[in-house]
């Protein structure tokens, strides 16, 4: 096998190599050196991605098995000599040692069975991810992806991505015509050499975001433009144009010995003429944007495609929760949202979503066993530390891959609203503020996110109510008139909440409209905390008093 991979090796590095060769002989070249590893690059990319494709029809083709022996190496793991568990004498011990004894009567490849299943579920119970997590506390548990980040799902999602992103743009990938304006980059595992040559349009080891755009501004020929999430490639369009003049003085002087005078004059030019549509006046080539998809993006990418990216595709290589991959975008013709659950590692469970939120018992099920049209909470074990971890992100069920299901992300549990025990959901109030934000004239939303009273002490005697944080484009001042919309648009999504609104239990939603930037220094404070969510997922309800108050302070109307 190794020898077969050397010699694929070799007909990839010598072809193109003879082809430049002989190009070299005629004339010299702009970047001989760049193009050789160009296409050493995309070959080994194509074998890499057919390898990857093969494996993981085998394994949705298997899922169940192919659980099973993830299930077996979270054990081994637990087992071996430098396991974290390893003389522990908490909740795991006893797992532990029902396990070890199942293996020693049984052998490893016979403890899974239905039965020691059920066995091995109720030994290891269910655990819960922060609710809270931007609260800086230092008991909260964090998802088993945090930090195990780059598995074999992250592998997969990257190499598949980048190989359909070919496919459909074969362009995006040619030398310089990529480039990432975020200081990480949207694909969930990073790669070695050869790959590495498909990103040249950003310069190598760069984390200045200032200096990222700059290299993407003085690049014209660009056809895909890169940002880890949406939402950061939100901030960075809002501090184009803030800062715009003074990029483009930047540009003018350029590098010594090459002034850029024309291309400033560009950006300036297309800055005069507003944010819609300014990506493909920037960079008439493009073709797509890539980033990555997470919780809490949805009103970004929305805000990103009216304005600053209209006219232009959007693909994500991955769903992302906790820090990993969970979910592969394996149809980037499709509208976005789709993604297959694979059955590597890291384990994922299914726990059905109950009538009414309940925290009802309840048992998960394997990948294999999930229903069409059924809602589901993903549940995560790794082998690092054998815990199972309820991650409240929400799926449902929209069609089947082999023996996978095929999701779309609904919403997440620790981003509901509840004053009065009412649970207005993530996926409710983004509804409501939705239509709410359409009754506004020439407003768009941009960010929005939501504080329980109780957090700022701002009742005073009143009610208990909602104040929700929100940046607009298009309107400056909000009317007491445009504050109701919202109160009403939450009646008529929740009976309970209209209830509680008609006997007086629950105070009237105030809005506040916040300042440019108020957003980017929320999320920036996010990514200062180590138990912070964000990257890449974006919390919609804060539950720390100094992030609300950090917003309050940038409050405009």
């Amino acid at each position: 096998m190794l020898l077969l991979l050397l010699l694929v090796f070799l007909l990839l590095l010598l072809l193109p190599l003879a082809v430049l060769w002989r190009q070299q002989a005629q004339g010299p070249g702009p970047s001989w050196l760049a193009s050789l590893q160009h296409r050493v690059a995309c070959g080994a990319l194509c074998w890499a991605a057919a390898w990857q494709q093969w494996r993981l029809e085998q394994s949705t083709l298997h899922a169940g098995q192919r659980q099973q022996q993830a299930l077996r190496w979270c054990l081994k793991g637990a087992q071996g000599p430098h396991s974290p568990l390893r003389g522990s004498t908490g909740s795991h011990q006893p797992c532990l040692k029902l396990l070890g004894n199942c293996v020693a009567s049984r052998g490893v490849y016979d403890v899974f069975g239905a039965t020691d299943m059920t066995t091995f579920r109720n030994h290891l119970p269910l655990t819960k991810a922060s609710q809270a997590p931007e609260e800086e506390s230092g008991e909260q548990l964090l998802p088993p992806t945090s930090k195990q980040q780059h598995g074999e799902a992250s592998l997969q999602a990257t190499l598949l991505g980048l190989a359909a992103l070919n496919q459909a743009y074969p362009a995006a990938l040619a030398p310089g015509s990529t480039a990432c304006v975020t200081p990480a980059s949207p694909w969930p595992h990073p790669l070695p050499w050869p790959w590495h040559a498909l990103s040249q349009g950003s310069p190598p080891g760069v984390k200045d975001p200032r200096a990222l755009l700059l290299e993407a501004l003085r690049s014209p020929g660009l056809r895909a433009l890169e940002a880890r999430t949406a939402v950061e490639l939100l901030d960075v369009f809002s501090g184009l144009e803030a800062d715009g003049e003074e990029l483009a003085e930047a540009i003018a002087a350029g590098n010594p010995g090459a002034p850029l005078p024309t291309r400033a004059a560009e950006l300036r030019e297309a800055l005069e003429q507003g944010p819609r549509g300014l990506a493909l006046r920037l960079w008439p080539k493009l073709q797509v944007v890539v980033t990555l998809d997470a919780g809490g993006q949805g009103e970004a990418v929305a805000a990103l495609e009216a304005l600053w990216c209209q006219g232009l595709a959007f693909f994500s290589p991955a769903y992302a929760a906790s820090g990993g991959a969970v979910g592969l975008n394996l149809w980037p013709e499709q509208p976005a949202g789709l993604y297959l659950l694979p059955p590597g590692a890291p384990l994922i469970e299914l726990l059905p979503v109950q009538e009414g939120g309940q925290e009802e018992a309840a048992t998960t099920i394997l990948l294999a066993e999930a229903q069409k049209g059924q809602e589901y909470e993903l549940v995560l074990t790794d082998q690092a530390s054998l815990t199972r971890c309820r991650l409240g992100d929400v799926v449902r069920v929209v069609g089947a891959y082999n023996q996978c299901p095929v999701v779309r992300f609904i919403c997440r549990l620790g981003q509901s609203l509840s004053v009065r025990g009412e649970d207005i959901g993530e996926d409710m109030f983004s509804e409501a503020l939705g239509r709410a934000v359409g009754q506004w004239p020439g407003a768009k939303l941009l960010d929005h996110v939501c504080v329980e009273s109780s957090i700022l002490d701002s009742s005073g005697g009143s009610a208990p109510h909602y104040e929700v944080f929100v940046a607009l484009r298009g309107l400056r001042n909000l009317s007491e008139e445009n504050r109701d919309k919202l109160d009403r648009c939450l009646q008529e999504a929740s009976p309970c909440y209209k209830a509680l609104r008609f006997r007086g239990s629950v105070g009237p939603a105030r809005v506040h409209l916040v300042g440019p930037g108020a957003f980017r220094a929320l999320r920036e404070a996010l990514a200062a905390s180590p138990a912070a969510p964000f990257p890449p997922a974006m919390p919609r309800v804060l539950r720390h008093r100094h992030l609300a108050q950090l917003l309050q302070r940038r409050v405009v109307s």
